[in-house]
């Protein structure tokens, strides 16, 4: 779990939960984060961590978090193409990570990753648009290289909430 080697340098151990819960359909990753982890929280009766990520598509204009669903109904060539005669392949992750105590209270991280999208399907069995996906100034698709060499970037958010729990136990 990417989680726990954040979490595990400040010294603070994670269990992850073994239940399903629904996620909320909104406009951005923030407010489905920490809805699930509020949810999560009281549940439990125990502090909670959620992280929510998604691909906002400046050429589309349309709501990050709905790129899932979209991704299912237009396949990799036919986005490059669309890309391609609109003239903008920018666009940018955006990664929320949220804390949330069972009486409510949050402690939230928002952050984006510029990225543009290639002409060209990059990469060894790529899913979805992942062969075209790639960080900003950056020649190789995501595909092309292995998670850990990213990780730092897709951790800054536990990192932020990883040392916010640290300060908490020293106060």
């Amino acid at each position: 779990m990417a989680a726990n080697s954040v979490f595990g340098k400040y010294g603070i151990t994670l269990r992850s939960v073994e239940k399903d819960y629904p996620e909320i359909q909104d406009e951005t990753s923030l407010a489905i984060a920490k809805f699930t982890a509020l949810q999560v929280a009281r549940d439990l009766n125990s502090p909670a961590i959620r992280e929510d990520h998604s691909l906002f598509i400046e050429a589309l204009g349309i709501p990050g978090p709905y790129t899932n669903y979209i991704e299912k109904k237009i396949a990799a060539p036919k986005l490059a193409e669309l890309i391609k005669l609109i003239g903008n392949n920018k666009g940018y992750f955006e990664v929320a990570t949220v804390y949330a105590e069972p009486d409510g209270k949050t402690f939230e991280s928002v952050f984006q990753v510029p990225m543009t999208f290639g002409e060209k399907i990059k990469g060894e069995n790529p899913k979805g648009w992942n062969g075209l996906i790639r960080l900003l100034d950056e020649k190789r698709a995501i595909t092309e290289y292995p998670e850990e060499e990213r990780l730092y970037i897709w951790n800054q958010g536990y990192e932020k909430i990883a040392e916010f729990i640290a300060l908490q136990k020293r106060l």
